[in-house]
């Protein structure tokens, strides 16, 4: 179990595989729509939100473009600092929306007071910000960026990509005032990649009742018809959620706290091994992702013929992510993954580099 260590897709447990063998029921069936509910509800403690998770039938990707094409007719800041953040810029402009952007550095944060100083200049209908960038490894303020926006422009809705985080480490939407959450399956959640989650506020639909154009498979308020009826406008991922709703069960049973508290403390593993090999973090330490240590590659490791390495023995890690390709290498320390898979792989990566 557990041997890929890349960001995703991450290894999936047998026994939750297997809820996906059992008989596909109709989507429109009671009994598939009470399975449906049960696991939407489950959601909303894992967003630590009293508001609604909508389940979607695409990856991370579509539900940044939901978020897009439902919660701003126009104005966006997209605050970018990584691969991921680039691309949710990237679907605005296509969607058609007049989209500033509030660049930082690769590897480095958002700031909240250049974010501050941004907002004092023009109003925006909806940020968006990705919480944890796994082209970089770092895990932005996202907490305080919320801050500064409902202190400066409190009307502005504030749209948040956790998609390798949540479940990962504790992300509290309604407390921060995130209006739009969104997560997909193939990262902490350990399941097979296929479906999305979003949770929304009570505002961001308010909203979208404003917005022209919202199209059809990604219009949230023809989600929210069908979720108050328990059910989907469109075909469900049936078995994918039937994996949805057992694994949050085993989540849940884990414990959140403990299940944050084991992806911190199997990043923090990566990140002092790095160090005590000369090697570190590419993201400030203060800003490191606890799901996926992004590590120069000091030492000029042929990636390929490590993971070649590691391939033998089960295993693989990931090559850095587009220009960071060759100069930096990642280690995902997410889902199932446990400390005694992170000592092994460490371990053999220490045999290699001898």
């Amino acid at each position: 179990m557990a041997r890929m260590f890349v960001p995703g897709p991450v290894d999936v447990a047998p026994e939750v595989l297997e809820t996906m063998t059992k008989p596909v029921l109709p989507h429109r069936s009671k009994e598939y729509e009470a399975i449906f509910q049960r696991a939407a509800k489950k959601c909303e403690d894992l967003f630590y939100t009293k508001y609604r998770v909508f389940i979607g039938t695409h990856s991370g990707s579509g539900m940044q473009e939901t978020g897009i094409r439902n919660l701003a007719q126009k104005d966006v800041l997209a605050c970018v600092n990584g691969a991921f953040a680039e691309r949710w810029y990237d679907v605005a402009v296509s969607n058609g929306k007049q989209t500033d952007k509030l660049e930082a550095e690769w590897g480095k944060p958002i700031d909240p007071q250049q974010l501050r100083d941004t907002l004092q200049k023009k109003h925006y209908e909806a940020i968006t910000i990705v919480h944890n960038e796994t082209s970089v490894g770092l895990e932005n303020p996202v907490k305080e960026l919320c801050e500064v926006i409902q202190e400066v422009s409190p009307d502005t809705l504030i749209l948040v990509d956790a998609v390798s985080s949540l479940a990962g480490t504790k992300i509290e939407m309604d407390a921060w005032g995130i209006d739009f959450l969104l997560t997909s399956s193939q990262k902490c959640l350990a399941l097979p990649p296929g479906i999305s989650l979003a949770g929304t506020s009570d505002r961001a639909l308010e909203k979208a009742a404003t917005v022209e154009n919202r199209g059809w498979y990604f219009d949230l308020l023809i989600m929210e018809n069908h979720r108050l009826k328990n059910s989907t406008a469109m075909t469900s991922a049936v078995s994918l959620v039937y994996a949805l709703d057992y694994q949050l069960d085993r989540i849940f049973a884990e414990g959140l706290d403990a299940r944050f508290a084991r992806h911190a403390a199997m990043s923090q593993r990566v990140y002092d091994w790095a160090v005590e090999r000369g090697m570190d973090s590419l993201a400030e330490a203060q800003y490191r992702s606890k799901t996926v240590a992004t590590i120069k590659n000091t030492h000029s490791i042929e990636i390929p013929k490590l993971n070649a390495y590691l391939l033998e023995r089960g295993m693989r890690i990931a090559n850095g992510y587009g220009t960071l390709k060759n100069t930096t290498f990642r280690i995902a320390t997410m889902g199932e993954t446990q400390m005694s898979d992170v000592d092994e792989l460490l371990g053999y990566i220490d045999e290699f580099i001898k």
